[in-house]
């Protein structure tokens, strides 16, 4: 997956938390107010709010998974290849050190 979904997908969690933490406080200033509809609209609300956190904890918790899982396919390669993990690095030293000395 490319870094920019990545930050997409970030930046709509972060947007989608926010979204939801207003809605969670228009529920509580309106709790006191009387009404079948509003109860109603208030309960649905509710519900939906909570079944939208479980979405996004499953998300967060899918992307701390595929996370843990590059980690260890990294770590792996670097314990077979130790002297090519070596060299990338080197080279990408190396590389960043060049672009730096341009500026």
């Amino acid at each position: 997956m490319s870094n920019n979904a990545d930050i997409s997908r970030d930046k709509l969690l972060s947007d989608f938390k926010v979204v939801i933490s207003d809605a969670e406080e228009l529920l509580k200033l309106t709790a006191g107010q009387a009404g079948d509809k509003l109860g109603e609209v208030r309960n649905r609300l509710g519900d939906r709010m909570l079944a939208a956190k479980d979405r996004i904890a499953d998300m967060e918790a899918a992307a701390v998974e595929r996370a843990k899982k590059v980690a260890h396919a990294t770590d792996d390669y670097v314990q077979k290849n130790p002297w090519q993990s070596v060299g990338i690095a080197a080279g990408v030293a190396f590389l960043l050190g060049l672009l730096a000395g341009r500026r």
